[in-house]
Formats: structure tokens, sequence, C-alpha cells
């Protein structure tokens, strides 16, 4: 009669304490970070103490100036304006670029860490800086707010577009490569068919934040809503800034139900 082997327990999982510990940094962070001596001395002393000047801009945004609306429609048109321009100039920017940031689709490590390196500089510096050394240079309207735009919707959409390319399977690009094709048609004939859907919805991503980001840069006279904005904002007319607000609101909202619908069909 043979007898059992006496159960033994499995090891426990090392590094258990890591989550911990990282959980300890992240709050140990935070509270230096909200301490008077060492960080931005947090607190809520200044809102409890001004709340009624809270209170009056919250009861004025809450009443639109609905006799503003006419006032409003040629920024709003110039806002879209803006933001249609200057997404499909970045796609079409982007998309090689995208190609060429990939290492599936671009060997060559000393041409694509450059170009990284470039796209890097580019999305380190905010779209109202540079709209605001726009305006400096080829004066106030929509032009310095659009090439603004591009920049920003290049950095974007190339570094999502080409981060979706390298996690692709490998295997018929390779395939190309056996057969003699040369990386510009494999390229072209492979890997942007697998990255079509990528692009296509980076692309409709930037176009809901350039008509966010269009009514920003007009702070500084790069055109769009931003100037009316500002203007509104200067006379503390927060009813007439209430329905800027609403129309900003609605035009997101479709757009994004759009976009999604665009989406489904790629999947």
């Amino acid at each position: 009669m043979s007898t059992l082997a006496p159960l033994v327990l499995p090891p426990k999982p090392r590094g258990r304490w890591k989550p911990w510990l990282g959980l300890a940094v992240v709050l140990l962070i935070t509270a230096v970070t909200l301490s008077p001596q060492w960080g931005i001395a947090f607190s809520f002393e200044a809102i409890v103490k001004n709340w009624q000047n809270g209170a009056d801009k919250v009861l004025a945004l809450l009443q639109p100036d609905w006799s503003f609306f006419p006032r409003t429609i040629p920024p709003l048109v110039e806002t879209l304006q803006m933001a249609v321009i200057a997404t499909f100039v970045g796609a079409v920017v982007s998309l090689p670029l995208s190609l060429w940031a990939a290492r599936l689709t671009n060997p060559n490590r000393y041409t694509r860490g450059l170009l990284k390196t470039v796209l890097n500089a580019v999305r380190s510096i905010p779209d109202l800086l540079y709209a605001s050394v726009l305006v400096a240079m080829v004066g106030v309207g929509a032009l310095p707010g659009i090439i603004a735009l591009v920049l920003f919707n290049v950095g974007i959409i190339v570094k999502m577009v080409s981060e979706s390319i390298e996690v692709n399977d490998a295997g018929p690009l390779e395939a190309g490569r056996a057969a003699g094709g040369t990386q510009l048609q494999i390229n072209r004939a492979i890997a942007l068919t697998d990255a079509w859907p990528a692009f296509v919805n980076q692309t409709l991503y930037v176009l809901e934040l350039n008509v966010r980001a269009s009514t920003v840069l007009g702070l500084v006279g790069a055109g769009g809503l931003g100037l009316l904005i500002d203007a509104v904002r200067t006379f503390y007319r927060y009813d007439q800034l209430s329905l800027i607000i609403l129309e900003i609101l609605v035009v997101v909202v479709v757009i994004d139900t759009v976009s999604a619908s665009i989406r489904k069909r790629l999947v």
C-alpha cells in the first residue's frame, strides 16, 4: 500500500511588496506636493473665502444670452474651418512619417531615430506657445492657428500610428521582402493596408481635439472663437460666454457621434 506524498504549498510569489511600495511613493510625492513648505500649498481656503464670486459666475453661466447667437456664427465657422484644414494637412503629412517612424516599415534605425527625436521636440512644445510665436511672425488671424494645429497633429498622429504599426504581425512584411519587394513597395502594398484603420481612427480623434484647441488658440490672436471668447471675458459677459460654451459642446458631440459611426465601420 503506497503512502500519499505530503501536501506541499507552493511558494508565495515574490515581489508582492512592490505595488505597496509604489503606492507609498505616490502618496509621499502627493503629500510633499501639497505641503506648504515644499509644494504648492494647496488649500480650499481660497475657495471657501470667495465662494460668493464663484456662485455669481456659475449663476451667470446658467443663463445664456440667446440674442448673442448671430454674433457667434462667423467665429464658429472659422473655428471649424481651422480644425478641418489643420486635420487634413496634418494627416497628409503624418501618413508617410508614420511609416518612416516605425521599426517594421523603416529598418534604418538612424533615420528612424532622427525623426523620433524631431517629433519629440515638436510634441514637447504646447500648441498655445506655437500659436503665440506664429501670431508674432505672420500676424493675427486663422493662419497661425492652422500652422500650430498642424504641428500639434503631426506629433500626435505619427506617434500613435507608428506605435500601432510596430505591434502588428511582421510576417507579411518579411514575406514581401523574401519575394524581392523593395521597402517602398512593401509599405505601400502591405503595411499601409494594416495601418489604415489606426490612421483613420487617430485622424478623427485629432479632429475632435482641433475643435477644442482652436477655440483656445484664439485667445492669443490665432483666429476662431477664441478671439470672441477673449472679448466677452474681458467685459465679464458670462452669459454670452455660456452660449459659446454650449455651441462648442454641441459641435464636439456631433463630431464625436459621426467619428464613432465611422470607427464602427472600420472594425
